[in-house]
């Protein structure tokens, strides 16, 4: 047998080192010592951010208040107030603002949950009674008989798009205001929700990156003990950028821009960066590895062309009609 090295007793006391250690260094050093990864890798690992957060904020009387529901309020609330600010800059009836939340909130909720269900996984949600039902209610039926109440689990934000478009076509035929004039509105106040949701799913750790060693990757312990890109993140910041950039134009040239162009430049960022950022990100769905590109990036494109329609050509056509 050969004889052992100093090597060999540091790497023999660095296997126990790690029982000494405090819980959450004691997982990562565990699992350097067993991958044996490379030392580049070890130091990006130990330089990344560990993302491991409790998702329940705390428990009102047996309720489970979460960062997921906050936030999402969060952001709902933001743009109620921006929209509101917005009629009453119009000089809108205060009457015909009321009902537009409620329009705006189940159109989104019901178009993004659709939305989940029939472009990702629709061989769960249509081939039998009980997954029709529960794409429809929040629960899941348990196997062993019963069900539990578990929130709407999958939403998808393509979906929440087309149902708001819609609910706003029907808010529209009852108020009789202009569509465009609509859905302007509501583009100047969507990445400000969209950051806060995108927040959302950064404090549920899902819809995370694919593994990397940039020095701010985050470790999402609830999935793996990986440095990943902090997809969620990315997005929050790009659309608070574009918040900031809607809140410049509304506020400096809204009388000089036509009607639409709101609403093309919404759509037109939002989903052009969405397209890009799929790339860093992984996968929902397995049957979307074998794709050249993935299905979020496939739903983009339609909305990509519709918004530069609506920011360069829409109001060129009306003016030429005329």
């Amino acid at each position: 047998p050969r004889s052992r090295g100093l090597g060999d007793v540091y790497k023999r006391q660095a296997r126990y080192r790690h029982t000494n250690l405090p819980d959450g260094c004691r997982k990562i050093h565990k699992t350097l010592i067993t991958n044996r990864k490379p030392l580049s890798n070890m130091n990006t690992l130990l330089l990344s951010i560990n993302w491991n957060p409790n998702p329940e904020l705390f428990n009102l009387f047996g309720i489970s208040i979460r960062y997921y529901g906050l936030l999402w309020a969060v952001g709902i609330f933001f743009a109620y107030i921006i929209v509101h600010y917005q009629f009453r800059d119009k000089k809108i009836d205060e009457k015909k603002f009321d009902p537009l939340f409620f329009y705006c909130f189940f159109g989104i909720l019901i178009g993004a949950r659709l939305g989940h269900c029939l472009f990702y996984d629709p061989g769960q949600y249509l081939t039998s009674g009980k997954g029709f039902v529960e794409m429809l209610l929040p629960i899941k039926f348990l196997a062993g008989g019963g069900w539990k109440f578990t929130g709407y689990e999958g939403l998808a934000s393509h979906g929440g798009t087309l149902g708001l478009m819609i609910a706003l076509w029907l808010y529209c035929r009852k108020t009789k205001l202009h569509y465009m004039d609509v859905v302007d509105m509501i583009a100047v106040a969507t990445p400000i929700t969209a950051c806060f949701i995108r927040l959302a799913n950064l404090m549920n750790s899902e819809i995370i990156g694919n593994p990397t060693d940039v020095p701010w990757a985050f470790v999402f312990e609830r999935v793996d003990m990986l440095p990943r890109h902090p997809g969620q993140l990315y997005e929050a910041i790009a659309y608070l950028i574009l918040f900031f950039i809607m809140i410049y134009l509304y506020k400096n040239y809204s009388k000089k821009l036509h009607r639409g162009f709101f609403f093309g430049l919404c759509l037109a960022y939002i989903f052009t960066f969405r397209f890009f950022i799929e790339f860093v990100k992984q996968n929902q769905e397995a049957f979307e590895d074998n794709m050249m590109f993935n299905m979020g990036q496939w739903l983009s494109v339609p909305f990509i062309i519709i918004g530069f329609y609506f920011m360069f050509f829409y109001d060129r056509k009306k003016v030429a009609k005329k």
